[in-house]
């Protein structure tokens, strides 16, 4: 579910500007299935304004990857770290564009949650069927230009958005380990 183009560190990027940050791919229950547990970045937010994402943020220092994510999610849709199961990471996504590594955790709920969102930093919050995501038919191809260049990424076309790039790729992992055979060729 990577673009098209090489993902490339900015000119000028050295390894010890990464930041680290969390994110948390909680799985619920609903009547059909499973879902996951994604927001829509506020829209007055910086680079990713509007993007769907996991919920999560930096790591703080002398914080574990498991803490920061469960924190985060705390924070941006009220989910309280003791209601939550946490299963384990996912490969960490290099994210160029803002210089960030971001290391996946998965966890699940036994019962769909009350959210309570933090609305200066999440627009919305959307539960996405499982099942939906695995349909050859969500996957489409998309363009942009970012400084001048056309990026072709895959998506996953559901709930009436788009869901690309790092978060995309995440998703990707946890539906292989499900059974998933992964996006179609691009054409």
């Amino acid at each position: 579910m990577a673009p098209r183009h090489p993902r490339r560190w900015p000119d000028g990027f050295h390894v010890e500007q990464l930041r680290h940050a969390a994110g948390l791919l909680l799985v619920v229950p609903h009547a059909a299935g499973a879902r996951i547990v994604l927001t829509e970045r506020a829209h007055t937010l910086g680079r990713h304004r509007g993007q769907i994402s996991l919920p999560g943020g930096v790591i703080e220092p002398g914080e574990t990857v498991e803490a920061a994510a469960l924190r985060e999610a705390h924070e941006e849709i009220g989910i309280s770290a003791d209601q939550v199961h946490v299963i384990g990471p996912l490969t960490p996504v290099d994210i160029p564009v803002s210089g960030f590594r971001l290391h996946p955790v998965v966890a699940t709920l036994h019962t769909k949650p009350a959210y309570r969102l933090a609305t200066d930093e999440v627009a919305r919050v959307l539960d996405v069927d499982i099942d939906e995501l695995m349909r050859a038919d969500r996957l489409v191809w998309r363009t942009l230009e970012r400084e001048g260049e056309r990026i072709a990424f895959p998506a996953f076309a559901v709930e009436g958005v788009d869901i690309w790039g790092a978060t995309a790729m995440v998703i990707s992992e946890l539906l292989a380990l499900l059974g998933w055979t992964g996006p179609f060729p691009r054409e």
